[in-house]
């Protein structure tokens, strides 16, 4: 009997991936440091190498010093399924396993494989109605057919669905995110109702609060397309009980995937994978989804996002789904000379100048913000209209002026009403 396989050595790599030019002043905004990604190698007595990739600023689990060294020395396979090693960790003890077996992750899992295609969204953050059209025509030429992007109250979300409609052939598909920021049901409905107009749009996510669930209630009666929330918030046995939603966003670990996705099935409920990173975590994403029955909603990665996938050959997207890799371990093969030249020093932080945002209605009523994080909080307490037509957000880096000095200071203290004139 040959002897067990053991790990030799772990090393963790941070690199700085660049976005993609268009989106680069978007996601700048709050998921710039989205960039940093950790890769985790991992390399045996035998020779083979495993990787995986953590977003240390966007993750479900931290790759811990402490799960390096508990897995030194010890045997991959034993290792298998335990979320609390973090996501690069785990990934890579996968990668390990599937290639000495000579498999490819998706049969190291206990469920048999149901796809060799799974669905898959091109993803944005925020952005106005012409950035996204550009980003919908991209998507198009990449073989994507489904969108998922934030919808927010300081952009005109009717404009951005026209947009993209007009830039994109019929078939072309969204699916809308307010991370609860239309605040309950009385704002909620009147939007949704207009957005059912529109034939491009699928699926709503998170339009109000999880909490409140008789306004989901009132909400799932109302709206002609299913309507998405987070796997567990509220716990799912509420969210069923209460008949909240039609499907779910299912993310994390190996097992709390699987375990989700499981759950969600028994229930016959829909939901798309959410495990965001550049090609090695969208390829573990392929794996998981060849599996689970009910992940039928395009999953999103946002690998769309970055200029390099950090792969020698990119994976497989045509007709609007990822080709699961039939290769052992993940499939895919990491591009060492990317991951050099986009090695990143500590701090693992991004830095980004000051700016102010300014949302704009018709009229000229305005409102000045020093960041997103303040933004957020206003429109969540309610301050703001749920979604009115022809708002926008303008950015304004510091110019060195004591003008926008003095008006960040305000903002500072607390957002700035104003009015301009014409």
């Amino acid at each position: 009997m040959p002897a067990p396989l053991r790990i030799t050595e772990v090393e963790r790599i941070t690199v700085d991936v660049p976005f993609r030019p268009r989106v680069r002043p978007w996601n700048a905004l709050l998921v710039g440091q989205w960039r940093v990604s950790e890769i985790t190698r991992v390399v045996t007595d035998a020779g083979i190498v495993g990787w995986g990739e953590t977003l240390p600023h966007y993750t479900w689990g931290r790759v811990t010093d402490a799960a390096v060294e508990r897995v030194r020395g010890g045997n991959p396979a034993e290792f298998l399924g335990d979320d609390t090693l973090g996501a690069g960790l785990q990934m890579a003890l996968y990668d390990v396993v599937g290639q000495a077996l000579g498999v490819p992750v998706y049969r190291l899992l206990p469920l048999p494989k149901i796809r060799e295609w799974c669905p898959i969204a091109w993803w944005n953050t925020k952005a106005p109605p012409d950035v996204l059209a550009g980003e919908a025509r991209d998507a198009i030429a990449e073989g994507y057919t489904a969108h998922k992007f934030k919808a927010r109250p300081w952009f005109d979300v009717y404009a951005q669905v026209e947009a993209i409609g007009a830039a994109t052939p019929p078939h072309y598909r969204l699916d809308l995110d307010w991370n609860g920021l239309l605040v309950h049901a009385g704002n909620a409905g009147p939007v949704l109702a207009e957005l059912d107009r529109y034939e491009r749009v699928a699926i709503y996510e998170s339009p109000i609060p999880h909490g409140d669930l008789e306004g989901y209630r009132q909400l799932r009666r109302q709206t002609t397309r299913p309507l998405a929330v987070h796997f567990d918030d509220p716990p799912f046995a509420t969210a069923e009980r209460q008949e909240i939603c039609d499907g779910f966003v299912v993310s994390g670990g190996v097992s709390r995937v699987l375990r989700q996705g499981t759950l969600s099935a028994a229930f016959h409920k829909p939901f798309w994978l959410q495990l965001v990173g550049t090609g090695l975590t969208t390829a573990l994403c392929a794996h998981l989804g060849a599996v689970l029955p009910f992940a039928q909603w395009p999953a999103v990665t946002c690998l769309n996002n970055y200029s390099d996938d950090l792969l020698v050959e990119s994976l497989t997207i045509d007709g609007g789904h990822l080709r699961v890799p039939e290769g052992p371990g993940l499939g895919v093969r990491v591009d060492e000379a990317a991951l050099a030249g986009c090695r990143m020093a500590p701090p693992y932080e991004i830095a980004y100048p000051r700016h102010l945002l300014s949302v704009v209605w018709p009229g000229g009523r305005v409102v000045h913000y020093t960041g997103m994080a303040q933004c957020w909080a206003d429109f969540r307490a309610g301050n703001g209209p749920a979604q009115e037509r022809g708002v926008t957000l303008e950015v304004h880096p510091d110019d060195g002026s004591p003008a926008w000095a003095e008006l960040y200071a305000r903002a500072e203290r607390a957002p700035v009403r104003d009015r301009r004139s014409g």
